[in-house]
């Protein structure tokens, strides 16, 4: 008597073990796995350098600080602008208690030339005394300004490069005094010198106190912000706007151009004074061309990772 039942289904446990069988051949085929990293879809992680190398960075950390709008960039500089601003303002209002002392030190360079200063409008001697606590003002707030200024360039910077915050703030702090410290002790008295005990010495000198201070004032910023120079060059370096050779190769023009500017901005004509203005100006442009050259090899170090 025939079974009226039909075929008996497939045994499951012998399906299982054909497929499992399957996926083992296409496993040693094409020699993945199941836990392989190329089956998740995800890149291989690139390690370290051996060497431990500090200039090796992720592409997480190679980023960008942040991407903003032209609008927001003027929104930012507002920002930056109103904040110095402020900064100088606290500034000002702490100088003014001490206009008097600050005003004296700052007049004890003519002293040698002349006896004593006067004034010629009755507003004068106020005028100078808010100049003068403005100025001071300016040299109290300075480490505020740079930091705003940092914080205005950040998001342009990779996030290693925005550690160079504190050298930054430092070099730039120390070079603006520097700068200003050189001008009050060494261009000061020499130009003072030159113009009234020289030139001036066949007529009684009456010298206007608000003349004299921004005689002063000009030659002491000037010199300040001429101090930035390796700051400047510094970052032009770090965008690779500028390289050590562009800076060498064009000495001859920039020493040409500095002279210009060292007659245009010094008080006198001797050659004296010439090479107290130009001579910083070429020393900084040379420690320049270092800055930037070390610059150019770290960039070629991380490059080459």
């Amino acid at each position: 008597m025939k079974d009226s039942s039909g075929p008996s289904p497939p045994d499951a446990s012998n399906s299982s073990e054909s497929d499992s069988s399957l996926i083992t051949n296409s496993e040693q085929e094409t020699g993945a796995t199941p836990d392989s990293p190329d089956n998740t879809g995800d890149p291989p992680t690139q390690p370290p350098p051996e060497n431990g190398d500090d200039d090796w960075e992720t592409p997480e950390e190679g980023e960008l600080g942040g991407k903003m709008t032209f609008l927001e960039h003027l929104d930012e500089l507002r920002k930056r602008i109103v904040r110095s601003a402020i900064a100088v303002g606290v500034s000002f209002c702490c100088c003014w208690f001490f206009r008097e002392p600050i005003f004296e030190f700052l007049a004890k360079p003519i002293y040698g030339a002349v006896d004593k200063l006067v004034f010629i409008k009755p507003t004068e001697p106020f005028t100078i005394y808010l100049k003068a606590s403005f100025v001071a003002g300016i040299f109290l707030a300075i480490p505020v300004i740079l930091f705003q200024v940092w914080i205005f360039i950040a998001p342009g910077l990779y996030r290693k490069e925005r550690r160079y915050v504190i050298p930054f703030l430092t070099s730039s702090t120390l070079l603006f005094l520097l700068g200003g410290t050189f001008a009050y002790y060494v261009i000061l008295p020499t130009a003072l010198t030159f113009l009234i005990t020289d030139f001036g010495k066949a007529f009684q000198p009456m010298v206007s106190a608000i003349e004299y201070f921004n005689f002063e004032m000009i030659i002491i910023l000037g010199m300040g912000s001429i101090f930035q120079l390796p700051v400047i060059v510094a970052f032009l370096s770090m965008f690779g706007l500028i390289t050590p050779a562009f800076l060498w190769k064009n000495f001859k023009f920039a020493f040409l151009i500095m002279v210009i500017i060292a007659a245009i901005v010094s008080p006198t004509t001797d050659v004296i004074n010439l090479f107290l203005w130009s001579g910083p100006m070429v020393l900084l442009y040379l420690l320049s061309v270092a800055i930037s050259w070390v610059f150019k090899r770290k960039a070629e170090k991380r490059n080459q990772i």
